[in-house]
């Protein structure tokens, strides 16, 4: 398959550049796989969709605000890096802005932590190797100096990054090391969850810390030939418990996010078994790839062209989701990371 065959048409406005008031208003696209049919609904009827023994399982990966800004410290030119790999000790390889300004041995400075940093390394991808001197710990400085790593199609402009560090974050969010919200996650409230646990659907949590592969442009034009960079996941034994338990129950694993299905799948066994395990998920899910461990998905609506939407697209069908996504643009649902949602079953 051709990557244009993954290409829609979407108005700028429905792109959403904030979240809603509530987490849980958001309104959400029904897909049945099977009838090849839809219905709209809200993320608040998500519980009457599943039944008890089933499994709802959750990335709890946790954003730390990646994107920092600086100066180079000649110039005085500003800088905008986004850390994407820690490679050695302060050590990391980041998307710089403007790149083609950065070159290998400038001295960069930022504001509000004393920190400092020296270029070691630049490629033609703008990524640079950034090495990072400070007395403190650098996690806590870059905490404390950070921005939240919105996506570029979420302006900047005036926003309250406040606002951003808590609604960019799931609210179970618990292990630090992602540079984007696994934002299926986020119409989740403490509320949804309880109900959820009432109706005896287990929550499973596993972690993927979501890298800058997750959105990276797909640079091929047969999709047969991309690859997702490795992003580290960890699958405890009570999660794979739980799971594992519901399939030779017979019942359902619905997995919130498109990263939480690349970790179930790069962990589940030919039969579907899911293995307690941590490491890197290799895996990269395009159309003709069988699922064996997810039966049903939560997911927001993504990018034309992108990986995510090549994962989606297998769990399904090109043709069907293609078809699915053109009534939520007339029917104006909201795109993207702070977006309505879709529940394929």
């Amino acid at each position: 398959m051709d990557i244009s065959d993954f290409d829609y048409q979407l108005p700028d406005d429905l792109i959403a550049q904030q979240p809603l008031p509530q987490r849980d208003g958001s309104r959400m696209l029904i897909l049945d796989r099977a009838a090849q049919s839809w219905r709209d609904s809200d993320f608040k009827n998500l519980p009457d969709e599943l039944s008890t023994g089933d499994v709802l399982v959750v990335n709890n990966t946790r954003v730390f605000p990646a994107r920092l800004r600086g100066r180079r410290a000649i110039s005085g030119g500003a800088i905008e890096l986004l850390l994407v790999r820690e490679t050695a000790a302060k050590t990391w390889e980041a998307l710089a802005r403007p790149a083609r300004r950065l070159r290998v041995g400038d001295e960069l400075e930022f504001e509000g932590g004393g920190l400092r940093a020296r270029v070691k390394e630049s490629s033609d991808n703008g990524i640079r190797v950034i090495k990072f001197e400070t007395d403190e710990n650098l996690d806590d400085v870059i905490d404390r100096i950070g921005e939240p790593p919105l996506p570029p199609y979420i302006k900047s402009d005036g926003r309250k990054l406040s606002d951003d560090k808590s609604r960019y974050q799931t609210v179970y969010a618990a292990q630090r090391g992602a540079i984007a919200a696994p934002t299926a996650g986020l119409h989740f409230t403490p509320s949804i969850l309880g109900e959820l646990e009432s109706r005896g659907v287990r929550l499973a949590q596993i972690t993927l810390h979501v890298g800058y592969g997750t959105f990276e442009p797909v640079r091929v034009r047969d999709v047969s030939e991309h690859q997702v960079a490795p992003e580290r996941f960890s699958i405890g034994e009570t999660a794979a418990h739980f799971i594992n338990e519901a399939r030779l129950n017979g019942n359902k694993i619905l997995a919130v996010g498109t990263t939480t299905a690349r970790a179930l799948e790069s962990a589940a066994s030919p039969a579907g078994e899911v293995k307690a395990q941590s490491g890197l998920a290799l895996l990269t899910i395009v159309p003709g790839y069988q699922f064996r461990a997810v039966d049903g998905l939560l997911t927001n609506f993504h990018l034309p062209q992108s990986s995510l939407l090549l994962l989606v697209s297998a769990f399904t069908n090109r043709e069907f989701l293609l078809r699915a996504y053109e009534h939520a643009v007339r029917e104006r649902y909201r795109f993207y990371s702070y977006g309505d949602c879709m529940l394929l079953i």
